[in-house]
C-alpha cells in the first residue's frame, strides 16, 4: 500500500524539486495512513513532521464556507437573500468592463448584488489580481490597495462580471467571512474557535501560527532552485481576517475537519453541521458553468490550473465537486480543493475516505506535487 506514492515522494525530495511534504489519509473512523519526507526549509536540518505548520491559504475556504452554512442553518443568513443590510458595500458594486482609450477603467453598476450563494460558489464576480490581467491593470491605474493588506476598503473591488454569469475564482469567501461576523456578532477567529476548530479539536489551526518554530517555510522554485518566498506573517490584527486564505494548520487538524464531513457533520460527539447540509455540499451549484480551472495572470504565483481537464467540474457550497468518478478512484460527488502553496485535499463522502497533501511551494499547480497527489489517492487501492 502507498509504495508508489512513497517512492515518488522520496524522489521529489532527493531531486530538490520540493523541500518536503506531509501527507495523511483517513476514513470515517480515523487516520489510516501518514507519511512525511524532507525538511521544513531547503538547506536547513529541521525535518517535516506530522505537526509541521503550513499556511493553508485557500484550504481556509472550505472551513469558512462551513461556518457560513452554520449561520444559514441558524437562520441568521440566507443563501439567496439581499446581503446589503449586513454588507453595506454590496449596495453600490460596479462591474469593470474594460478600459477607455485614455486608460481609465470603464465601470458600470452591477445588475444585482451578489448573494451568499454567489460568494460561496465563486460566481459573484469578485476576482483575484493574479488571475486577472484586467484587475491587475485596475489596481495599477487606480492605485487601490490590494486585499492582502487586510483592510475592508481594499476588498471593495470591481466585479469582473455580473453575479451568476461566470465562475471566477476570487475573494468571495473573504466577504462570506465578513457576513458571518455581521450575522453572528463575533470576530471570525472567535467564531471559528467556538463553533468549528474548538469542537473538532483542531488546536493547531488559526490565523496566527501557534508555534513559529514548527512552521514550514514557503518556497519559490526558480529554474529548478528553491528560494524562501515572502508570505504574510499571519495574525489577528488585520481589519479583515481572510476567510479565503488566512488560516495556518497541520495535516492532522485538517484531517479532523474532513472526517467531520465524512461523518455527516459530526465528529467525536461534536456536531458542526446538520447531515442534510453536509449532503448538499456534493451538489453542484454552478450548473452549466465549469468550475475549478483558471488561467494565470502571474506566473510567479500560479500556473494555468485544470486538475480534471476531461470533466465538467462544478462548484458546491464549500468546494469544487467532481461529478464523475476519477481515475484515482474517487466517487461522483466528491469534494476537493487546494491552497496557493501547493496544499491539496479531497473528501469522498460516498467512499468514506479523505486525504491531504501539504507542501509550501510556488507556483501553484506544480506538476510534481500534482503527480504526488494522484499517487497518494491511488495508494489506498494499490
Amino acid at each position: 500500500m502507498y509504495a508508489g506514492f512513497e517512492k515518488a515522494l522520496e524522489a521529489a525530495v532527493a531531486s530538490g524539486r520540493i523541500a518536503g511534504a506531509v501527507a495523511a489519509v483517513a476514513d470515517r473512523d480515523g487516520v489510516t495512513y501518514t507519511r512525511e519526507a524532507g525538511v521544513r526549509q531547503a538547506g536547513e536540518p529541521a525535518a517535516m513532521t506530522q505537526d509541521t505548520l503550513f499556511w493553508l491559504a485557500s484550504m481556509t475556504k472550505a472551513i469558512v464556507s462551513v461556518a457560513t452554512l452554520r449561520e444559514v442553518e441558524a437562520g441568521r443568513l440566507s443563501l439567496d437573500g439581499d446581503l446589503s443590510g449586513l454588507l453595506p458595500e454590496f449596495a453600490d458594486l460596479k462591474v469593470l468592463e474594460g478600459f477607455g482609450e485614455d486608460g481609465a477603467p470603464r465601470l458600470r453598476p452591477a445588475r444585482r448584488s451578489p448573494t451568499l450563494r454567489d460568494l460561496l460558489t465563486h460566481t459573484s464576480g469578485f476576482g483575484y489580481g493574479f488571475l486577472s490581467a484586467d484587475l491587475t491593470r485596475w489596481h495599477a491605474t487606480t492605485g487601490a490597495p490590494d486585499p492582502n493588506g487586510g483592510t475592508r476598503a481594499a476588498h471593495v473591488l470591481p466585479l469582473l462580471h455580473d453575479p451568476g454569469e461566470a465562475w471566477t475564482y476570487g475573494i468571495g469567501i473573504d466577504w462570506a467571512g465578513l457576513a458571518v461576523e455581521a450575522a453572528s456578532g463575533q470576530r471570525l477567529d472567535d467564531y471559528l474557535g467556538e463553533h468549528i476548530l474548538g469542537p473538532l479539536g483542531m488546536t493547531d489551526t488559526g490565523f496566527t501560527p501557534v508555534d513559529p518554530d514548527r512552521r514550514a517555510v514557503a518556497h519559490l522554485r526558480v529554474e529548478g532552485t528553491l528560494f524562501p518566498a515572502p508570505t504574510p506573517p499571519g495574525g489577528t490584527e488585520a481589519e479583515v481576517l481572510s476567510g479565503g486564505g488566512g488560516l495556518h494548520g497541520t495535516a492532522p487538524d485538517y484531517i479532523r475537519f474532513l472526517r467531520m464531513l465524512l461523518n455527516g457533520g459530526a465528529l467525536d460527539g461534536a456536531r458542526v453541521l446538520r447531515p442534510e447540509t453536509v449532503r448538499s455540499l456534493s451538489e453542484v451549484q454552478t450548473g452549466s458553468l465549469r468550475a475549478g480551472a483558471f488561467k494565470t495572470a502571474n506566473g510567479v504565483l500560479t500556473t494555468d490550473f485544470d486538475l480534471y481537464p476531461d470533466m465538467h467540474t462544478g462548484h458546491g457550497l464549500a468546494t469544487v465537486v467532481t461529478p464523475e468518478a476519477t481515475r484515482e478512484g474517487r466517487s461522483p460527488g466528491a469534494l476537493n480543493w487546494a491552497g496557493l502553496f501547493n496544499t491539496y485535499f479531497w473528501a469522498d463522502p460516498e467512499a468514506g475516505k479523505a486525504g491531504v497533501l501539504l507542501t509550501q511551494l510556488m507556483p501553484f499547480g506544480d506538476p510534481d506535487v500534482l503527480a504526488l497527489l494522484r499517487a497518494l489517492e491511488r495508494g489506498g487501492s494499490e
